[in-house]
């Protein structure tokens, strides 16, 4: 192996590590909040005793939408919306449970619903843009160690340009999800589904959630920084003649 490629490598590891734990870091205390959070307000019972289901399903007459179904699924803290089948899956702990958080994570839940439902921006750009992120994920690491073991910079930029598109969905994807907890709160402090106080708790909740996707944007930049400064640092000794 040539020397310069090594030292390049070697550099953008060392630089990724660096920086790898406070990401790590990062990552780690918002899943510690997000279940942190949720356990201790699935514990307290709001006092208008709304479940999650019905929760939901208040924010999306809120928003005039009427057509999406509401349905149970297995597991904690699988709630998601499908738009294949306009559909808002709650779990086992959201969907019947008359909770601060089952009703925090349901109106979230239903704000994904509600911005499909008006053709909310970033959420559209994120449906268009999957096809080509499922196709980067499935085949930029291919490429990637294709083009490291082979000293192949036109393989290493073209996985470096398929795993961009992954950064690129998590991106697109803070604005969404940062969107529906807003509406989520917006709706349940102007239809009164908490008290003033229950809020608060609600609040928590979404923002521990909304952490993660923080964390898993930057996590995605840093490992395409990783492979930039790889790049570079190759190219760079390429054209500076170090080949032995």
């Amino acid at each position: 192996m040539p020397y310069y490629y090594g030292y390049g490598d070697f550099l953008a590891n060392n630089i990724y590590c660096v920086l790898l734990i406070p990401v790590l870091l990062l990552s780690l205390w918002a899943q510690f909040q997000v279940s942190g959070n949720f356990r201790r307000y699935s514990a307290q019972r709001s006092r208008r005793g709304l479940t999650g289901a019905q929760a939901a399903e208040a924010v999306l007459r809120a928003h005039g939408v009427y057509d999406v179904n509401i349905r149970p699924c297995r597991g904690s803290l699988t709630d998601h919306y499908d738009p294949r089948d306009n559909t808002i899956y709650l779990s086992q702990d959201v969907y019947a449970a008359p909770t601060i958080a089952a009703v925090g994570v349901a109106c979230h839940e239903a704000g994904h619903a509600v911005q499909y439902a008006v053709g909310y921006g970033p959420v559209r750009l994120r449906q268009a843009i999957i096809p080509v992120t499922q196709l980067g994920s499935k085949f930029s690491f291919i490429l990637l160690l294709a083009g490291m073991f082979l000293y192949s910079q036109t393989l290493f930029l073209a996985g470096i340009l398929l795993f961009s598109l992954t950064t690129v969905f998590q991106l697109v994807t803070l604005p969404v999800e940062f969107n529906a907890s807003h509406r989520a709160i917006e709706t349940i402090e102007s239809q009164y589904l908490l008290e003033d106080d229950e809020v608060y708790g609600a609040k928590k909740v979404l923002r521990a959630a909304a952490m993660t996707y923080v964390a898993a944007l930057l996590m995605s930049a840093l490992q395409l920084l990783r492979f930039v400064l790889i790049f570079l640092g190759r190219n760079g000794n390429r054209r500076g003649g170090g080949r032995e």
